[in-house]
C-alpha cells in the first residue's frame, strides 16, 4: 500500500497521525484559494520513487505526481519493483474524479487572463484524466492493461473492485490500483464553492452542527494480486479484498438515495460471504454534509438493523478531507490498517450526536476487533461502490 495526502507522505506517517487524532484540515491560502482544506504541505518538494526516469514522462500535473508517489511506495513494499510480472501480467487501474486541474488552470490563465494565443504544448497530455495510469505504466515498464475509471467520489472504490474482477477472471495476476485527486486549485475550488457544499471550518461527519465537506488532495494506491501469485513469490500479504458491491441510484445528480446505498452494501456482503451481524468495522462515506450523513445513516440502519450497534463506524474524512476520486482507496487503505491493528481511529470535529444520523461512531480512538472492514463510497450521480476487506 502507498499514499500521500494532507496527513503526510507514506502509509506509516498517515496512519500514525490518524491514530493520534492529528487531522490535516486547516486554513488554506494558496493560488487564489481562501478557506479550509486538507492540503499537502509542500507539493513542489515531492519527488516520486524511480525519479531517474521521470524526464521521459513529460510535464507532470500534481494528479500524476501524487499517483506515482503512492504507486512507488506500494510496489516497493510489495517487493515487485523491477519484477518480470510487471511486464504483461500486471494492470494499472486508477480512479480519478477529474483530470489535471492545475494544468488546465495554468492554460486558461495564459489564454483568457493574459490574452496569449498559445498554451504549453504539454497541456493536453498533462491534464488528461488518463495521464496517471499511463505515467505509472511508463515509469515501471508495465505493458498490461492501463486505464482510468471516473465515477466522481466512488472512482477509486470502483477501480479496486473492477481490478479484483480482472484478477479473478485470469486476465492479469497483479493490479496496481487506487485513486488520485488534485483539486486544490482555484478553478476546481471555485466550482465546489459555488455548489454550496463546503464547510467554513472543518468536516464533522455525523455530528450536530456539521456544515459541509472539506476538500483534500493526494493519492492512495494498492497492489492487488491473486493468492496463487502471492504465495508463489513469497509475498507478505497485508489483507484480502473479499467483496465488492456497486449500484446506481438512477435518481438525481447531487441528492443521495438510501435505497441505492443499501443495494451496494448488500451486494458487497453477498459477494464476500460476510455476515451482516459482524462485528464489523464500517468505514463510512461520511462527508459531513447534512443530507449525505442522514441518508447514509438510514442506509446503514436499513441493512444492518439492530446489528448496527454491534459494529463500529469510522469517518476518516474528518482527518484527510474529501479526496474525491482518491477517497475510496484512501479510506479502504486506512480501514485495512485499522482492521489489522484492531484500533478504530477517532472521528475529529464531533460536536455531539445528531438524532437524524445516529450511528455507533468511534469519536475517540478505541480498540475494536472486527470480522471485516466495510468501506463505502457514495458519489454524485448516485454512483455507489462498497468494498469489503478481511485480514490476511
Amino acid at each position: 500500500m502507498g499514499c500521500v495526502s494532507g496527513l503526510g507522505v507514506g502509509v506509516a506517517e498517515s496512519w500514525r497521525r490518524l491514530k493520534a487524532g492529528e487531522g490535516a484540515i486547516q486554513p488554506l491560502s494558496r493560488g487564489g484559494i481562501e478557506g479550509c482544506a486538507a492540503a499537502i504541505e509542500d507539493v513542489d518538494a515531492l519527488v516520486p520513487p524511480a525519479s531517474d526516469g521521470l524526464r521521459r514522462l513529460g510535464r507532470l500535473d500534481p494528479l500524476s505526481l501524487f499517483t506515482l508517489i503512492a504507486a512507488g511506495e506500494a510496489l516497493e513494499q510489495a517487493g515487485l519493483t523491477g519484477s518480470p510480472s510487471l511486464d504483461s501480467r500486471t494492470a494499472v487501474v486508477v480512479g480519478c474524479g477529474s483530470g489535471g486541474n492545475a494544468t488546465v488552470d495554468t492554460a486558461y490563465q495564459r489564454l483568457f487572463g493574459q490574452g496569449q494565443a498559445k498554451v504549453h504544448p504539454q497541456t493536453i497530455p498533462s491534464s488528461m484524466i488518463a495521464a496517471p495510469s499511463a505515467h505509472v505504466a511508463m515509469l515501471h515498464g508495465i505493458h498490461g492493461p492501463a486505464f482510468t475509471i471516473s465515477s466522481a467520489c466512488a472512482s477509486s472504490a470502483h477501480a479496486l473492485g473492477e481490478a479484483m474482477y480482472m484478477i479473478r477472471a485470469g486476465r492479469v495476476d497483479v493490479t496496481i490500483v487506487g485513486g488520485a485527486e488534485a483539486c486544490l486549485n482555484r478553478g476546481s475550488w471555485t466550482g465546489w464553492q459555488s455548489l454550496g457544499v463546503l464547510a467554513p471550518d472543518t468536516c464533522r461527519p455525523f455530528s450536530r452542527g456539521r456544515q459541509g465537506m472539506v476538500l483534500g488532495e493526494g493519492a492512495a494506491m494498492l497492489v492487488l494480486e491473486s493468492e496463487d501469485h502471492a504465495q508463489a513469490r513469497g509475498a507478505a500479504v497485508l489483507g484480502r479484498l473479499a467483496g465488492y458491491g456497486a449500484s446506481s441510484d438512477a435518481g438525481q445528480m447531487t441528492a443521495p438515495d438510501a435505497a441505492g446505498m443499501a443495494a451496494a452494501l448488500r451486494a458487497a456482503h453477498q459477494h464476500a460471504g460476510v455476515a451482516l451481524d459482524g462485528p464489523l468495522l464500517v468505514s463510512a462515506h461520511g462527508t459531513g454534509t447534512a443530507l449525505n450523513d442522514a441518508t447514509e445513516a438510514a442506509a446503514l440502519r436499513a441493512v444492518y438493523g439492530d446489528w448496527l450497534d454491534r459494529h463500529c463506524v469510522i469517518a476518516t474524512k474528518s482527518a484527510h478531507g474529501h479526496m474525491i476520486g482518491a477517497g475510496g482507496a484512501m479510506e479502504f487503505l486506512l480501514g485495512m490498517k485499522a482492521l489489522h491493528d484492531g484500533f478504530a481511529p477517532p472521528t475529529l470535529g464531533h460536536l455531539g450526536p445528531d438524532p437524524d444520523c445516529e450511528v455507533p461512531l468511534a469519536i475517540e480512538g478505541q480498540d475494536f476487533i472486527g470480522d471485516a472492514l466495510v468501506s463505502s463510497s457514495f458519489a454524485f450521480g448516485g454512483l455507489n461502490a462498497v468494498l469489503i476487506g478481511t485480514r490476511a
